[in-house]
């Protein structure tokens, strides 16, 4: 930092550059903690998970999946029911939603706050000093102690050849579509790709879903991919796993993708395609490259979420590893203590214990390690597993897919990670991950009172397929003897 001139005096405390999920809570911590904060976001509030990310995708899901809980009416004992829908119809819905949430995050509850929110996009010139161009026209540099980078990240778009000539969606442009297409083809699989194959195959297009890697979800488990996979072909999806995206072409006005698969050459017509292969972070147009800060796919950070220069910091999926709304606000928080307080006070922001969810039908949610994972790493480890389709609520509710597994320490009840798949798997991985936090084993999971007819009642489950596993058998061969003696 020696070749940088530094201010005598500084404007503000911090300026955090993008209003995401990681930004926005910097930002507002650093607020409460009394310092002065300046907001730059250039596009929208609330970032990609409230506008092209979590909040519409998940609202497209709640309509696809009541359209799917009709066509399964008669298995609950109701004789016909039917739906009529307009697609357009339901896209606005989803844009209510997005505007329903848009004041949580909105200008004006961060300035209520005490959050300076500027629109407009930063530039850094100096370790110290960020140019903003504003939305009005005008440009401002402020001086500040610390910078939070949290620039977010975009999806990513593969150089295939005839891409261009035929069109291609993504997750930020896929919610400007106001027909459904009749075939919808998807490339990807991933949990972005699946979530939304899912939801478009419900409403009536049909999906192809193509994935170059030799099973969905690759991040989690092959029995969980596998099972997934079995649902989607259940619902009319094709599913091309190892298959590789090698030109699309126009023939006879007719949109085609040509692939290799099995062996093969395929051709797959379309009228839509989404890509749903990766975001990837942000790295141009702000300053980084001419400042020096290292960056490789992401920005590159210590455990205090420090760059190469250390009183500018990254959150979020700029920085990485994970992308996800809740981590990035882990980081956020971290950031902002850290940017305020260091050298006196500061926290690395490791958190080994991050929960995530696939929403698909049915829902695909883990926490730690999977079994694939352990083995990977050479961790010694037991699992236990216990099938949805032995609860009780899973039974009445006609949702007895999926299970529970558990990841131990070898005879000892300390979790090590938690697979979850079925209904509402998003809600119960939270007992897990709060158990793995604070170092509570199955023992105490196995002793805290779950209510019942309840879908939680599958985590004490589990627990008991564990306990069953390690009870005390010389201890059990006494009280056999005990018992008998105590009869006569």
């Amino acid at each position: 930092m020696g070749k940088w001139r530094k201010p005598r005096r500084f404007e503000r405390n911090l300026v955090v550059i993008g209003a995401g999920a990681g930004g926005l809570v910097t930002a507002y911590l650093a607020a409460a903690l009394k310092a002065k904060v300046t907001l730059v976001e250039k596009h929208r509030m609330g970032g990609d998970c409230l506008n092209t990310g979590c909040v519409p995708s998940k609202a497209l899901i709640r309509s696809a999946r009541l359209l799917a809980q009709m066509a399964r009416a008669g298995e609950f004992g109701i004789r016909k029911a039917r739906a009529e829908f307009d697609f357009a119809e339901v896209m606005q819905r989803v844009r209510r939603t997005v505007q329903a949430i848009e004041p949580h995050d909105s200008i004006a509850r961060y300035s209520a706050l005490g959050v300076e929110v500027i629109e407009g996009a930063a530039r850094i010139l100096t370790p110290w000093e960020v140019e903003i161009a504003r939305k009005d026209g005008a440009r401002q540099t402020l001086t500040t102690r610390s910078i939070v980078v949290a620039a977010g990240a975009r999806p990513v778009v593969p150089a295939i050849p005839g891409l261009d000539e035929v069109g291609y969606l993504t997750s930020d442009t896929v919610w400007n579509l106001g027909e459904l297409p009749g075939r919808f083809l998807i490339l990807g699989g991933g949990a972005i790709g699946c979530e939304l194959a899912q939801a478009f195959a419900r409403f009536g297009s049909k999906v192809t879903l193509v994935q170059q890697g030799p099973r969905l979800l690759p991040r989690e488990d092959a029995e969980v991919a596998e099972l997934v996979t079995e649902q989607f072909r259940a619902e009319g999806i094709e599913v091309l796993a190892g298959c590789e995206a090698k030109s699309f072409l126009v023939e006879n006005g007719e949109k085609t993708l040509r692939a290799a698969h099995a062996g093969s050459e395929v051709k797959i017509p379309f009228d839509a395609v989404l890509l749903a292969v990766g975001r990837a972070a942000n790295l141009a147009g702000y300053g980084l490259e001419e400042l020096g800060v290292k960056t490789a796919r992401t920005i590159e950070t210590n455990a205090f979420l420090q760059t190469n220069y250390p009183n500018i910091y990254a959150v979020g999926d700029v920085a990485g590893p994970l992308q996800f709304t809740h981590s990035a606000a882990h980081q956020g928080w971290h950031a902002a203590v850290n940017a305020l307080f260091d050298p006196v006070w500061k926290f690395k922001a490791g958190c080994p214990v991050i929960p995530w969810v696939s929403f698909t039908d049915p829902e695909v949610a883990r926490v730690g390690l999977s079994e694939e994972e352990a083995q990977a790493q050479n961790i010694a480890y037991e699992a236990s597993r216990y099938d949805l389709a032995e609860l009780d609520r899973a039974i009445v509710d006609g949702a007895t897919q999926g299970f529970v597994k558990v990841l131990t320490a070898p005879g000892k009840d300390k979790i090590l990670g938690v697979t979850l798949v079925g209904e509402r798997a998003g809600e119960l991985i939270a007992e897990y991950a709060l158990a793995m936090r604070h170092g509570l084993g199955l023992n105490k999971i196995l002793g805290t009172l779950h209510a019942y007819p309840t879908f939680a009642e599958a985590n004490r489950h589990a627990a008991g397929v564990w306990k069953q596993a390690h009870k005390p058998e010389m201890l059990l061969r006494w009280l056999e003897r005990f018992h008998a003696w105590r009869r006569g």
